[in-house]
């Protein structure tokens, strides 16, 4: 509905740009200090174990919003980033935004992720949207009409701008609106930037446990991969050539990365779209960030900033801090919420 639309605009637009505290400026400190410091609030989700057609399971945690009826409201659905589950510390923070708001909450868990290995021959990659269509199609037949809005952090952002592009005007009628963290828009740069920042310390965090992972697929499907070359693998131009593409039908990693990219699809979406990215991401250089697309497509509102970090937005004082890019997400999701997303968005730009 345009005055909703509108409404979202105007919020977007009138809201303070994030400025880094004093106590926490630089993009490695954003984007380190939530893993290692964030107190998380505990949240009582409810844990599903959601029957896949290929005999798989993808793992849903539910959370109602108190004294909420089933009707009222909107639902948030969560995708968490690389490695990441629903205990990472911006899951629980996006929850705890929308439930303040009156959402009831799903954070979807990607296959192998959550401390237990899915069964099938397969993990989850950045391009991989059939789980998210399947799970939106679910949610969707449970409570029909009820808006659904979806935010992605990351990898999670990834495979939310990919899917919505994708799918295009066949988006299933409950989604109202999406918003996307910290997406890498190319990943033939994020890849190989990833392996040299800092001398690919973040790329060995990650790899210590997706390394596991792939040989225990391995020990459930022999043959699936060379134990020695992924075992070695000491960056992900290695790991996603030897593991990523051996289970998923890619070539190698930068036919992997090409393929799995969300940028290209900017221009399919359509459903109201926010992006959150920061100029200083480590991991997605400011040079692949989409400036401008909210003028080719007037279904996505820019909100790109200078700093930030990759999923940092940290602000307030140490003992209290606030997430920027959380809050500005989900205000925006309850805006569209209202509206069911009926109206289109422009740009405006933090």
């Amino acid at each position: 509905m345009p005055g909703v639309a509108a409404e979202a605009r105007a919020a977007i637009a009138a809201a303070p740009a994030f400025r880094p505290p004093p106590w926490l400026r630089g993009s490695h400190a954003q984007t380190i200090w939530s893993p290692l410091f964030r107190p998380r609030p505990r949240l009582p989700f409810e844990l599903e174990r959601l029957a896949t057609p290929d005999d798989d399971f993808v793992r849903l945690h539910h959370l109602a919003a108190p004294g909420t009826a089933a009707g009222d409201g909107g639902r948030l659905v969560i995708l968490h980033g690389l490695e990441g589950s629903a205990r990472s510390n911006y899951v629980a923070g996006l929850a705890a935004e929308a439930i303040a708001r009156g959402m009831a909450v799903t954070a979807m868990e990607f296959r192998s992720c959550g401390g237990e290995l899915n069964r099938a021959r397969r993990l989850y990659h950045l391009g991989e949207t059939e789980d998210l269509a399947y799970v939106v199609a679910e949610l969707a037949g449970r409570e029909p009409g009820r808006p659904l809005l979806l935010a992605g952090v990351s990898l999670g952002a990834n495979v939310i701008v990919k899917w919505l592009g994708e799918s295009g005007d066949a988006v299933p009628r409950e989604v109202a609106a999406a918003a996307a963290i910290s997406a890498p828009f190319d990943l033939t740069v994020s890849g190989p930037v990833l392996d040299r920042v800092l001398g690919g310390l973040y790329t060995r965090r990650f790899l210590r446990t997706l390394i596991p992972k792939a040989l225990a697929k391995e020990r459930q499907f022999p043959g699936s991969i060379d134990l020695d070359l992924v075992a070695r693998a000491r960056t992900f131009v290695e790991f996603d050539t030897h593991a990523t593409a051996r289970f998923h039908g890619f070539r190698d990693a930068w036919d992997y990365w090409e393929r799995s990219s969300s940028g290209p699809f900017l221009e399919r979406v359509r459903r109201p779209l926010l992006l959150i990215s920061s100029a200083d991401d480590p991991f997605n250089p400011g040079e692949t960030l989409p400036r401008g697309i909210s003028r080719r497509n007037p279904w996505i509102v820019e909100s790109f900033t200078e700093h930030g970090g990759h999923v940092g937005f940290v602000g307030g004082a140490p003992w209290r801090t606030r997430h920027w890019a959380e809050e500005r997400a989900v205000e925006f999701l309850s805006l569209l919420a209202r509206g069911r997303g009926e109206g289109r968005v422009r740009s405006a730009s933090a």
